[in-house]
């Protein structure tokens, strides 16, 4: 036992003198996490985009069209950089790029409301832009909605009813609404603290494989095997060590800055937060390990398969889609990317503060994927003897 301790530390060793010699791998390992880690933090700093530019058509142009036109023009998402009575001009603009919605009122709206008529009221979003026009869509529809209540407050009013009366009519229950675990709809609690992990997990992913890989390119890796006094276990974990330590201090850094300095939700505490995030650091160099085990030697299939795969598991990882609501086979397959469990974890432990029983099997699949390159170690100790490189 001794002996593989001093072996592993022999090779650690060997392993940071190789930093010094290739500075662009610290680059990629240090540099390049803490770039994302400014870059989302800083693009979603608002927590949800607000005035987004907007066109209004209104053909109608009375006294009540005007006040909801007002009304809206308040709202928090919305912007209208343009206000004209062509709806020609507007849908030009939205052509160039220049506004992502446009919100049309048709002459004689006002009067067909008051004559008992169904008037239309059009709104039109470019889908281009998603959230965008998701967010303008949203204010739209409760315009929409607002019009033909004002409409009826003034009908009512001209009929001689009070406001109590107008108010029970047009609103007889009040909705209190208390969003959970994010209750600001701060989009950067969901997406920053998934994006910034996965990219970071998808690194380790890449680096893992190309550690190892450069073992068989350069030629040294019976070196490295004798060092370890021919244990690839040795090998490996002498190997890796520096990026888990590294890694890990990143990891806990994000932590920091998510929970403690920008004030995310965390009911877990951040210490629980900090130990979810050093498992997912080892189920990202085990996956990681595994398809170097896959490709042994191979460092350009490996890495290929890293990037496959690390970039399939955003899509699948259900931060953006539920997986519930995915085809079955791929409900099947979010299972086999350790991202999937980490947005598994960070949602019931962060937001909702649920117990660990809540996630334990995505804690136990954290550990497979950290355990599994153990059951496919002999593959690496044919390639540390018998395999050379393949480019």
């Amino acid at each position: 036992m001794l002996r593989a301790l001093t072996n592993i530390w022999h090779i650690t060793r060997r392993e940071l003198r190789g930093f010094g010699k290739r500075p662009i791998l610290l680059v990629i390992m240090v540099v390049a996490p803490l770039g994302f880690l400014w870059m989302f933090t800083s693009l979603m700093q608002a927590g949800l985009p607000t005035k987004l530019p907007a066109a209004l058509v209104d053909e109608d142009n009375t006294h009540v069209t005007r006040q909801l036109t007002r009304i809206l023009a308040t709202m928090e998402e919305t912007d209208f950089v343009l206000r004209t009575p062509s709806f020609t001009e507007a849908r030009q603009a939205m052509q160039r790029g220049e506004v992502y919605a446009i919100f049309r009122i048709p002459k004689g709206t006002t009067e067909a409301a008051l004559t008992q008529r169904q008037p239309v009221i059009s709104f039109y979003t470019n889908d281009t832009y998603y959230v965008a026009a998701s967010l303008l869509m949203k204010d739209m529809r409760k315009l929409s909605e607002m019009a033909g209540l004002a409409i009826t407050r003034a009908t009512m009013r001209a009929r001689g009813a009070t406001d109590d009366q107008i108010m029970g009519t047009l609103q007889p229950i009040v909705v209190e609404a208390h969003p959970l675990g994010n209750p600001h709809l701060n989009y950067s609690v969901v997406l920053s603290n998934l994006i910034v992990p996965g990219l970071l997990m998808l690194v380790i992913m890449l680096t893992t494989s190309y550690a190892l890989g450069m073992e068989w390119k350069r030629g040294r890796q019976l070196k490295l095997y004798t060092m370890a006094g021919r244990k690839t276990l040795v090998a490996v974990v002498g190997k890796l060590l520096p990026q888990t330590v590294l890694y890990t201090i990143i990891f806990w850094l994000i932590d920091l800055v998510f929970y403690s300095y920008l004030q995310f939700p965390c009911h877990c505490g951040v210490s629980r937060m900090m130990l979810w995030g050093f498992m997912a650091v080892l189920a990202s160099q085990g996956f990681g390990l595994l398809l170097y085990e896959a490709f042994p030697g191979q460092m350009r299939m490996a890495m290929s398969a890293c990037s496959l795969l690390g970039v399939m598991q955003f899509s699948l990882a259900g931060f953006s889609f539920p997986v519930s609501a995915m085809d079955e086979p791929f409900q099947w397959l979010s299972n086999i990317f350790p991202l999937h469990h980490y947005f598994l974890i960070y949602v019931n432990q962060a937001l909702n503060g649920y117990d660990v029983s809540y996630i334990w099997s995505s804690v136990v699949a954290l550990v497979a994927f950290f355990v599994a390159p153990l059951v496919f170690m002999f593959r690496l100790k044919d390639a540390f003897l018998n395999k050379e490189y393949e480019p």
